[in-house]
């Protein structure tokens, strides 16, 4: 029998989630928690398997909440349950411990899927992030060449061919951006070594096809 512990602030979703669980017979619901701080006051009397938590909460949110669980109670797995579906808030979830993660608006099969592959010892993301993402890193890869190349310019690298492209000479550039001539002619060669242009004709033309100028 697998111990399940539910936390969220909405009662409501609470209560949804014990009723999909119900009729499951290796699944024990062993406590609620409308927080992480709630959860963890109760957890050394109600010791659960997986925890199914919050990524926004009150008091204690997930992501602290599951930093003081990977701390504190190492042998509780956490899956997180949650309409957040940013990319970089999700990677530091399973950075800080999470072994699933789970969109509100997913299937309830595919909740109990999760909930089964968690209590299994293994990792878990939902199907539509993980197309989601599969189709961001697609479209990167399809990204022009020439496009991936001149996206890694600094910001002062951008203005300084901001300037070329105006027609100013180095000197005037110097002058203009408050700093020394071979500085400027470092970020110049600089950009024609990210670019792979040869000269500043070849990166001008390269900048006006990629809409690279204001």
């Amino acid at each position: 029998m697998s111990r399940i512990f539910l936390v969220d602030d909405h009662t409501i979703v609470r209560d949804g989630l014990r009723a999909l669980l119900a009729n499951e017979p290796d699944i024990e619901v062993v406590g609620e928690a409308g927080n992480g701080q709630e959860l963890l006051d109760q957890l050394p009397t109600k010791p659960a398997d997986v925890v199914l938590l919050d990524a926004n909460m009150p008091v204690l949110d997930g992501l602290a909440t599951t930093l003081r669980l990977r701390a504190e109670f190492p042998q509780v797995r956490v899956l997180i349950l949650s309409m957040l579906a940013h990319e970089r808030y999700i990677g530091q979830l399973f950075d800080a411990g999470a072994a699933g993660y789970v969109l509100k608006s997913a299937e309830k099969g595919e909740i109990l899927v999760a909930i089964q592959t968690v209590i299994a010892g293994r990792h878990f993301l939902c199907s539509d992030l993980g197309l989601n993402m599969l189709r961001k890193v697609l479209a990167k890869n399809d990204e022009p060449e020439e496009t991936a190349k001149a996206s890694r310019l600094s910001r002062r690298e951008s203005e300084v061919l901001q300037l070329l492209a105006e027609g100013l000479t180095t000197n005037e550039i110097a002058e203009k951006l408050f700093t020394s001539k071979r500085t400027i002619e470092t970020h110049r060669q600089n950009i024609l070594e990210k670019t792979q242009t040869k000269n500043t004709a070849a990166l001008i033309r390269l900048a006006v096809t990629q809409g690279l100028l204001d």
